[in-house]
């Protein structure tokens, strides 16, 4: 893999992490159209998926503190530490929602990657939930008070994103507005989401990083550099796009990408 290569997926990775136009799903059309090396390589996935995950660590940095805070503080019945404790709750239960699409459903969806024209179809799919999501009406709900039953279907949904096509992030956000949660707090609820999916997703293949060359390193940190950097950008830009209800925007490119990725397969 050249540096040329890296910069490319990375940007790629890091832009369409948060946006809600699925990640996993570019990087799969990305390596069938440009010939790109990284389908078979989990190492510098893994790289790719630390620079998004450090993206949001830095965002989130003073909400994440609070909560840590706030879990230590349980004998503590401020409303605040309350709060956050109770959010904390809630990203767990969708945590194991998500576990159970997993376990039960993964090894079928992972299996998709190898196909990248199911992939242009789900882009459809995505572009169709994000679109609709834009006209459900403002919510009341704040996630400190959205309830496990929620939680846990946000959770779910989260699971299904296993699709490559199907964004986490639309996933997640959709079903939060479709839930009645208020629209700034479900893109917050979806990008603390995405810290315990990307560990989780990635924990098993850190033990590969021992074997790296000095030169892939460089290499693949260059990646990582490029994904934690567009991340950082795109976070702010979604959660003003969410509550000025944009995301159509996002639809129209995820249904122009899938139509013209179904062409250039299927030709």
């Amino acid at each position: 893999m050249s540096y040329l290569q890296s910069i490319i997926l990375g940007i790629i990775q890091g832009l369409t992490e948060f946006l809600p136009v699925s990640s996993s799903g570019h990087l799969v059309l990305a390596q069938e159209f440009l010939q790109l090396q990284s389908s078979q390589n989990i190492t510098f996935e893994v790289f790719l998926h630390l620079g998004t995950l450090f993206a949001v660590l830095l965002y989130y940095r003073k909400m994440l503190w609070e909560m840590t805070v706030s879990v230590f503080s349980f004998k503590d019945q401020d409303p605040k530490h309350r709060d956050n404790r109770r959010l904390v709750f809630y990203l767990i239960v969708a945590t194991l929602a998500t576990g159970v699409i997993y376990l039960t459903l993964g090894h079928y969806f992972e299996a998709l990657f190898q196909k990248p024209l199911v992939v242009a179809f789900m882009l459809l799919i995505t572009g169709g939930l994000v679109f609709a999501s834009d006209y459900m009406k403002e919510g009341t709900i704040r996630i400190t008070a959205m309830g496990w039953p929620r939680a846990a279907f946000i959770g779910l949904m989260q699971g299904i994103a296993i699709i490559p096509g199907i964004s986490r992030s639309g996933s997640t956000i959709s079903a939060s507005l479709f839930a009645g949660i208020k629209r700034e707090d479900a893109a917050s609820f979806s990008f603390l989401l995405s810290i315990i999916a990307i560990l989780a997703a990635n924990l098993k293949e850190f033990k590969s990083l021992q074997s790296l060359n000095t030169q892939l390193f460089f290499i693949y940190l260059t990646g990582m550099l490029c994904a934690f950097i567009s991340g950082y950008l795109v976070i702010s830009l979604m959660i003003k796009l969410i509550q000025k209800s944009k995301l159509k925007y996002f639809a129209y490119y995820c249904w122009a990408a899938g139509l013209l990725s179904i062409f250039l397969l299927v030709r």
